[in-house]
């Protein structure tokens, strides 16, 4: 007997895959595990209205009673906003969950892997996950960027963030074959930061171009994804300097208070956002919106593509 995985549509999504419309999917997590209530919901709801005005469907992905649902309505984001015990659910735990029948927040890794199963071929994200600072003796890399060699979907994000090494994280990209694009700038971004400071090895500010690379990419015959990379609007971005010594002296904060591993990241960012006076909070809800308007606006145009 063969196991599949229960994977169920919203209406509103099931109907735009059937009819060829582009669909982009999102995770659950940066409302469990990201913003404090009611921001969470509120920027959810925005992220999604946003995907709508670039002229696709937003697929808020999570788990519930053993099956992964594949676009969340108005009460479900809220059900989530407000839940005080939803786990964060990685790729590595979705078989667990899904065969007790449990609830979980997708987080990068899971949503492409529920994407795929989906058909839903792209994914947007304010940042991935990445190489940690210290790897070389932690071993700490994100399974962001393993989940990223082994699904085809696209992943439009403002890079990844700056609590990460993120030299090394593109070296890992660059080690297995992950194309990275960076649209509307020349440098690959840091989450709510402009630039890194690490050049982008592409840049390319075309949608329909953008679409026919990630074709060609699985044409190729490559397992794993395309990151495309799009920075914070001017007017969000956060400064550079400012924000990596914030997140230097949150990194010391949580070394003294013992905090590691899934914890470490929401540690960082409330820590960061106390230091910056809610500065990266904001940029995060605005990052989060700026780049669901651009996964949209690529995946239309992806559906162009292949209706051509």
């Amino acid at each position: 007997m063969s196991t599949s995985i229960p994977v169920v549509h919203s209406e509103e999504v099931r109907e735009a895959l059937a009819e060829g419309r582009p669909v982009v999917a999102l995770e659950s997590n940066v409302i469990t595990h990201g913003l404090k209530y009611p921001d969470n919901a509120e920027t959810a709801l925005k992220v999604e209205a946003a995907i709508r005005e670039s002229g696709s469907v937003p697929a808020t992905i999570c788990v519930e009673q053993g099956a992964i649902r594949v676009g969340m309505s108005e009460r479900d984001i809220e059900r989530f906003a407000t839940g005080d015990r939803i786990p964060k659910v990685s790729s590595r735990d979705l078989p667990v969950v899904l065969a007790r029948g449990g609830q979980g927040a997708t987080t990068v890794a899971s949503s492409l892997v529920a994407a795929e199963l989906a058909g839903i071929p792209f994914f947007a994200s304010a940042g991935l996950g990445g190489v940690h600072r210290g790897a070389q003796e932690t071993f700490d890399i994100s399974s962001d960027l393993i989940q990223l060699t082994r699904s085809k979907v696209a992943v439009v994000c403002a890079g990844a963030k700056m609590i990460l090494d993120l030299p090394l994280t593109m070296e890992y990209l660059e080690t297995h074959c992950v194309p990275v694009v960076s649209y509307g700038s020349d440098d690959f971004p840091a989450f709510y930061c402009a630039s890194s400071g690490v050049p982008s090895p592409h840049r390319i500010d075309d949608e329909a171009l953008l679409a026919k690379v990630v074709d060609l990419h699985w044409a190729a015959g490559h397992p794993g994804g395309v990151v495309i990379t799009a920075p914070p609007r001017d007017e969000d971005a956060v400064d550079h300097e400012v924000a990596d010594a914030a997140i230097r002296e949150a990194l010391v904060r949580a070394e003294r208070d013992g905090v590691s591993g899934q914890g470490l990241t929401k540690y960082l960012m409330h820590a960061v956002d106390r230091t910056t006076n809610g500065r990266t909070a904001q940029a995060n809800a605005a990052v989060l919106i700026s780049t669901a308007e651009v996964g949209g606006r690529i995946a239309a145009a992806h559906a162009a593509l292949r209706a051509a």
